[in-house]
């Protein structure tokens, strides 16, 4: 076996079968009796569900418990459920949890089987006919293998007191033990299946098949009845057996393969070397003969499960190869004394171990855990580790060491310090052994190459950690790392851009691609306009027309210098000055008409928009808005030279609404004059309220609506007012929400 992928246990049963959630619960049980007196009996029922088994019955409360009378051998086809001699629920006494098989070199998979006991007392009087007691439940676990419809499939577990058991107060015997819940395929199985007789009567062991009982039926009027889950009572003999799925599975071979189970008639020692993984449903019978009369046969079935098991102790060394799955193969190079590193487990059952290796055709013995073994010189050197020697719970891991000659990796380098090339590197190794079959050089810059002697060029200065790692045709590998300080002048000096031709201001930035250089090398740039920056990269605002000729001067940290002159590389060109007025200063809905005035200098083209969607290309244009609000008017001037400037201004139409009082009126019904009301534009406003006072203070007339007038009457329906002068006050607030008041004086004449 492969040493690396030993596990501990591999239990692939859990696996390769549905989700637990699917499965039904029973997967055994059986029925036993013991005579107290005569007539008198006291039976045992034990019940065994999969307690991982999720959405299904629990064990039941009461146990629905049918006795039937018949003749020997179960031959009560002519009855049914109400024909039973007696009925009995008897409620469950104890719940016990089957433990896992405790083998000394396995751990077993998480398997959880629960046992449920129910225990009764009856009186049956001796009788020339058989009694028959059963119990039936629905249904089987679902995971089951070797059955048909397990999870449609119940069971029953019935026993027969013949006449001559009763006339011998006769006992049946009973089992000694649950059969071992995990078996381990590919592994001999060996176990006692035995029961005890307190009559000392023989015992005659046999495989046969498990008994149905009951159905799927879960409704009402069908759960209590022959064919529902719970038939209460249980129905009367003959059983059916289940059904097998054959012709691979089969009473006599319920685990399938060519490894099957036996069952020795005298001892009840079961064996086996079962094949195939899964769950299986297995039927035993134990006949009970006095001076070779059969007196009782007990029917128990249960449920193997078969899974893959490994051994707890593993042999496992830190290697470097494994050779056919079998074999660790550990390398040295150079180095004579190599220390093992012992990777066993479990180490807490590894109760002895010993290294053992063959030098010099000497056997030469190891104790500690992970030792460390000189060998004599190069060469190929075998050995083993063995873990608790001469026990079933051991294993032995075989070894392979190579002890290869040394190698060394080395190299010189070499470059222009002053002005950027490429480096040269050279390749310095040594070995011993036939030759170096690979270079993996790392440049510290994130390049890396598999030449032996490669030439690289870097784009960035600095102390760089260059890396060569090689491994000579023994696969030995060694590695080692130098730092470069790389820290040339540039061979040549680029800028971007190579042309500018731009207008006043003129911002230029200059991107210096020149490599390699970084912060510590020093950078002059004359921009040709009496500025200069240190930066590597900088910006410069050409503030007056011309051309400039830039120089750039580098220095590299260990002082090699170049420098280029561009000449005239920058060309600004005049702009305009963009610049209006505009008349009236605050226009209105009223008076929307507006009249730009040019103030710009040095232009040919002029440009405006309005901000209305209206533009034009006239100097000192009139433009009549059709709405209020604020809008931006741009002015856009072309030079001679093409340069452009751009100026603009908020302007605000502002909604105007205009409201005048009268000062008299004259309600005499000649229809000229008769109502006081005021006059103006008063789209928009908002809030409108007029009242009117005579002298005392008294409110005569109040509107809300600018619209309506005062008729002389107190409030406009009441009796006429005297002459006289009246205090009015008007308030509003205009389209933007401004207050305004107003105060007059109304004189009535009639």
């Amino acid at each position: 076996m492969n040493p690396k992928l030993r596990l501990i246990f591999l239990f692939a049963l859990y696996a390769a079968l549905p989700a637990k959630m699917w499965s039904n619960h029973i997967i055994g049980g059986a029925i036993t009796y013991e005579c107290l007196s005569e007539g008198r009996y006291k039976f045992v029922l034990k019940m065994y569900r999969d307690c991982y088994c999720t959405n299904c019955a629990d064990f039941d409360e009461l146990a629905a418990i049918g006795v039937y009378r018949c003749d020997a051998g179960g031959t009560c086809a002519s009855q049914d459920q109400a024909d039973a001699y007696r009925t009995v629920n008897v409620p469950i006494k104890t719940i016990n949890s089957v433990g896992i098989p405790d083998y000394p070199c396995l751990v077993a998979p998480d398997v959880c089987v629960q046992e449920g006991v129910y225990e009764w007392t009856m009186d049956l009087p001796v009788s020339d006919i058989s009694y028959h007691i059963s119990y039936q439940r629905c249904c089987r676990n679902r995971t089951i293998n070797n059955m048909l419809a397990p999870d449609d499939t119940g069971a029953t577990y019935a026993i027969e007191i013949t006449p001559e058991s009763q006339r011998l107060q006769n006992s049946s015997p009973s089992f000694n033990s649950f059969p071992p819940t995990v078996i381990c395929a590919d592994a001999l199985l060996e176990y006692d299946h035995s029961a005890t007789d307190k009559d000392g009567d023989q015992l005659v062991y046999e495989l046969c098949s498990p008994l149905a009982g009951g159905g799927p039926l879960l409704n009402s009027p069908f759960f209590a009845t022959c064919q529902g889950a719970k038939p209460t009572p249980s129905c009367p003999p003959p059983y059916d057996e289940v059904r097998f799925r054959l012709p691979n599975y089969s009473t006599l071979n319920p685990l399938g393969g060519s490894g099957d189970l036996t069952i020795n008639p005298v001892t009840g020692l079961m064996r086996a070397t079962p094949q195939f993984l899964g769950q299986f449903v297995v039927g035993v019978c134990v006949s009970e003969y006095r001076d070779g009369v059969l007196l009782s046969k007990i029917y128990r079935d249960f449920q193997f499960n078969v899974a893959n098991c490994d051994p707890l102790v593993v042999a496992d060394v830190k290697e470097d190869a494994i050779i056919n799955g079998q074999e660790f193969l550990i390398n040295s190079c150079g180095v004579n004394a190599v220390t093992f590193q012992n990777e066993s487990y479990q180490r807490s059952v590894i109760k002895e171990f010993e290294w053992r290796f063959d030098i010099n055709g000497q056997t030469e013995v190891f104790k500690d855990w992970s030792p460390t073994v000189t060998f004599p010189g190069i060469g190929n050197y075998t050995g083993a580790l063995i873990l608790n020697p001469d026990t079933d719970c051991g294993d032995t891991a075989q070894i392979s060491v190579n002890v290869y000659p040394e190698i060394d990796a080395n190299f010189s380098y070499s470059y222009d310090t002053c002005v950027s090339g490429p480096v040269l590197f050279e390749d310095l190794t040594t070995t011993g052994a036939n030759s170096i079959t690979e270079w993996r050089w790392d440049f510290g810059d994130g390049n890396s190459s598999d030449l032996q002697d490669p030439r690289h060029l870097y784009r960035q200065p600095g102390d760089l950690p260059v890396t060569l790692r090689v491994t000579d045709s023994n696969a030995c590998s060694d590695e080692i790392t130098q730092p470069i300080g790389y820290f040339p002048a540039p061979a040549i000096i680029v800028i971007a851009p190579s042309t500018f031709n731009g207008c006043v201001p003129g911002d230029v930035f200059f991107d210096n691609l020149s490599y390699p250089i970084d912060e510590t090398y020093g950078i002059y740039w004359d921009f040709g306009d009496g500025k200069n920056s240190t930066d590597i990269s900088p910006s410069n605002i050409y503030e007056n027309p011309g051309v400039y000729t830039v120089k750039v001067e580098i220095t590299s940290p260990i002082g090699c210098t170049i420098d280029t002159t561009f000449n005239s590389l920058i060309t600004i060109r005049p702009s305009p000055e963009a610049g209006f007025d505009y008349l009236p200063e605050e226009p209105t809905n009223i008076i929307p008409e507006v009249q730009v005035f040019d103030r710009s200098a040095n232009g040919v083209r002029w440009f405006y928009d309005f901000g209305d969607g209206y533009t034009t290309y006239e100097k000192n244009p009139l433009h009549t808005f059709r709405d209020t609000g604020t809008y931006l008017i741009t002015q856009i001037i072309t030079h001679p030279s093409g340069c452009q400037d751009t100026f603009s201004r908020v302007i605000d139409i502002k909604p105007e609404v205009r409201y005048f009082l009268p000062n008299a009126f004259t309600p005499n019904g000649d229809s000229v004059n008769d109502v006081y009301l005021g006059a103006g534009i008063m789209e928009g406003a908002q809030e409108f309220r007029m009242s009117i006072w005579n002298r005392w203070g008294e409110l005569v007339f109040e509107s809300f609506d600018p619209k309506e007038g005062w008729n002389g009457r107190k409030f406009n329906t009441g009796e006429d007012i005297p002459e006289g002068v009246y205090v009015v006050t008007v308030s509003y607030r205009d389209p933007r929400g401004e207050p305004v008041k107003l105060n007059g004086f109304a004189t009535l004449i009639r």
